[in-house]
């Protein structure tokens, strides 16, 4: 047989012996022949080159499925990887006709007990808890002994003090064992949240399919929530939606992308990258090496009030080659790591936040981030954070919390986005909750001005146990725009309102309202913010020595102490 007639052989072969010819034209099953036809971009490959690729087409970079173990070869170091609960497998609760004929049929053609693997393994040297689905048994469906195992899992983790590691896989509950396969998600998410109550750390991958009660229970309660491209995640399936609603879906609905735009997910991570992210991820969360401060520490004798007006330091705080906060991040952390989302609507990109070092030790940082220019400040809607923002920032602080962790917020925005749809959900509110939860936080926060600080908008990230500003910063009750216009009905007086308002370093020094003036050029730029860093990185270093070493009570009480002097 040549070459051409094996492809048509094997080709017609799959077609004929696919259950669904639609599914199979929407998702790739892994070839068994020599030769497979791409569905997505219809190419012909060669299986080899799919299992030597990590399961991808060569030619569209489309996902195959995969096998369990296959994906633990890929993640695990080599040799480490110890299964856990084997000989584990289902009955038959409902006594539902033919399930156990069903199961014992995937057994063998399997070589899987039940839908799930689990175990502990190492990553780049971090040790884990993994547990991953193989849709090859029922889909990958969550019966009783695929909860049981991930309860047991999730549980010697809590025991053990590792972090937990799922690969979510699945068509959902699993209907021959009904009601029984329901209480799953509530065992399994009972299990998490005392692994997450112990302060255990918990990441979440969510790969093709990831649907109904996986979705709906532990898929979607990570610390942090990773997907691979183009995975379908959803709680009901698109065709129940659109015979539900009567409606055709956009493209791309319920995929990772729709998904990590609406704020559900933290990263979409390429399954070539996947071990290397988590490894970092995993040592992120691990106590860090301190490096000592090699800078030189802020001295108030350097700073120069003099040199400018009150309405001088509003222009300068805003001119446009100022530096915005991903620049100080750049410069200040190393390792960061980007999270996304308020788990609720949308990830706000007036918001960046995540996880760094900061010579050496694990810190969260958040900045409100304006843009470099005109199409990126549109991006970041100037800085303006909406509701989802701020609760984007809240998610991060508080697992700040859980995991001890410091906060450092860099504050830089002319106000809260005060447009329609911010108040349709909930901007004060938002705020309100920040104050609220900030003011009793159990770690450490410091909070520098760089640039504006306008408003509530402002103070959401600063209720801190300290607050410093770069010296020609500002921070107001609102705009001089806007305070000359409502207190003298006229913004044209915006001038003389800057000189009223005592928004600049030093009026807001004497004022004990911040702590620390950091010195700056007169004209700031990405060109010169060495000279600044340099300045404020040994005085962060002290910042975080002398809180992180106060008594979780005594650091909330002086917070508390601080706002309640004022």
């Amino acid at each position: 047989m040549n070459l051409k007639e094996m492809f048509k052989k094997t080709t017609y072969v799959s077609i004929k012996d696919s259950r669904n010819v639609r599914e199979m034209q929407s998702k790739p099953e892994v070839p068994k022949g020599l030769l497979k036809k791409c569905n997505v971009c219809k190419a012909a490959i060669i299986a080899e080159d799919v299992k030597n690729g990590y399961y991808i087409c060569p030619k569209c970079h489309s996902y195959f499925r995969m096998h369990a173990y296959r994906r633990i070869e890929m993640i695990a170091d080599d040799g480490s990887f110890e299964e856990w609960e084997q000989g584990l497998s289902s009955d038959n609760p409902l006594k539902y006709k033919g399930y156990e004929e069903k199961l014992k049929t995937l057994r063998e053609k399997t070589n899987l007990d039940e839908a799930i693997i689990i175990g502990k393994a190492s990553i780049h040297g971090s040790e884990a808890v993994i547990g991953v689905c193989d849709g090859r048994f029922m889909m990958a469906s969550m019966g009783k002994v695929v909860g049981e195992k991930i309860a047991r899992a999730v549980e010697r983790a809590t025991d053990l003090q590792f972090p937990v590691i799922l690969f979510a896989c699945s068509g959902g509950a699993r209907m021959q064992e009904g009601i029984v396969s329901l209480m799953q998600m509530a065992k399994t998410s009972a299990a998490l949240k005392r692994h997450s109550k112990a302060g255990q750390f918990y990441i979440s991958v969510l790969t093709d399919p990831t649907t109904g009660g996986v979705t709906a229970s532990f898929a979607m309660l990570g610390d942090i929530i990773l997907a691979e491209p183009n995975a379908l995640i959803g709680f009901a399936g698109p065709r129940v939606i659109e015979q539900t609603i009567g409606q055709k879906l956009p493209k791309g609905f319920q995929r990772s992308e729709f998904l990590l735009e609406h704020g559900f997910i933290d990263e979409i991570v390429e399954r070539e990258k996947m071990k290397e992210v988590l490894s970092d991820i995993l040592k992120l969360h691990e106590a860090g090496e301190r490096v000592p401060c090699k800078g030189k520490r802020t001295e108030e004798a350097e700073i120069k009030n003099e040199i400018a007006s009150a309405w001088d330091r509003v222009q300068i705080s805003r001119m446009k080659d100022r530096p915005v906060g991903s620049d100080y991040l750049n410069i200040l952390f190393t390792d960061f790591i980007e999270l996304h989302g308020d788990r609720y609507f949308k990830d706000d990109k007036a918001i960046i936040g995540g996880v760094a070092r900061f010579h050496g030790r694990p810190v969260t940082v958040i900045v409100q981030a304006k843009g470099k220019d005109t199409k990126e400040n549109i991006e970041r809607n100037f800085g303006m954070p909406s509701p989802e923002g701020y609760r984007k920032a809240l998610r991060l602080m508080k697992q700040a919390e859980k995991f001890g962790r410091p906060v450092i917020c860099l504050v830089d925005t002319p106000g809260a986005f005060c447009g329609l749809e911010a108040e349709e959900r909930g901007q004060g509110e938002a705020i309100a909750r920040n104050l609220f939860e900030l003011s009793d936080l159990n770690v450490p926060i410091l909070s520098i001005v760089i640039g504006e600080g306008g408003s509530g908008g402002a103070l959401a990230m600063a209720v801190a146990d300290e607050v410093w500003m770069l010296e020609n910063s500002i921070y107001s009750i609102l705009s001089p725009e806007g305070f000359a216009s409502i207190l003298w009905k006229d913004s044209k007086r915006a001038e003389e309102a800057a000189g009223v308002m005592k928004l600049t370093s030093k009026d807001l020094k004497e004022l004990g309202i911040i702590e620390k003036i950091i010195p700056e050029p007169s004209h700031l730029t990405v060109y010169n913010l060495k000279e600044v860093v340099r300045k404020i990185e040994c005085s962060i270093d002290d910042f975080l020595d002398h809180y992180e070493k106060m008594d979780v009570e005594a650091l909330k009480n002086h917070r508390y102490e601080r706002f309640r002097n004022m």
